[in-house]
């Protein structure tokens, strides 16, 4: 069970409300994760407006997806293994490609290097090496794609930590956690 409301659009008034607007208009429906965190019509704000800042950004859809997944299994949010696999296979993404993504692999070497920047970086809550950033960019990655890996990291991590902490209940296909 949910440890926090989630909030109905029909319920509220006022910006929350056409915030939610917003994203049921994104996702065709409402995300019970954007419930919960419409609680606070400033943390919905900000959410929704990384999402939309970072979908506009020079890294694509799908590996921001995998990203999200190799994040969310670290986290081990279930909501967000769930939610991003799906998201990620719209973005183009192959079962199996979010499959290695989940395991923060990629058989391609920029989306392989990407991900272990962003695993390294929540394995070690960001006291990574100097190298770590080299081989980003040695893999093609300039300091605005650099940036933007981060702030990825950064937003998957309050998702995972929303999900996670308030049990928000999973409205999206499920994917089974790997094994620790």
């Amino acid at each position: 069970m949910n440890r926090i409301a989630l909030v109905s659009p029909a319920d509220t008034t006022g910006e929350r409300q056409q915030l939610l607007a917003q994203i049921h208009g994104a996702f065709g429906a409402t995300p019970n994760m954007f419930k919960a965190v419409a609680n606070s019509t400033a943390a919905l704000k900000s959410m929704w407006g990384a999402f939309g800042a970072l979908g506009g950004g020079v890294i694509d859809a799908k590996l921001g997806e995998q990203i999200a997944v190799a994040i969310a299994d670290r986290n081990e949010c279930d909501y967000c293994l769930a939610a991003h696999t799906a998201l990620g296979r719209k973005a183009g993404a192959s079962a199996e490609e979010m499959s290695e993504a989940q395991a923060g692999q990629s058989s391609d070497p920029k989306t392989a290097a990407a991900l272990r920047f962003a695993t390294a970086v929540v394995n070690n809550r960001a006291q990574i090496a100097g190298e770590e950033v080299e081989a980003l960019r040695a893999a093609g990655f300039d300091d605005e794609a650099i940036v933007e890996i981060m702030a990825h990291v950064a937003l998957n991590l309050f998702t995972n930590y929303v999900n996670v902490a308030f049990k928000v209940p999973v409205d999206f296909p499920s994917v089974k956690l790997r094994a620790k």
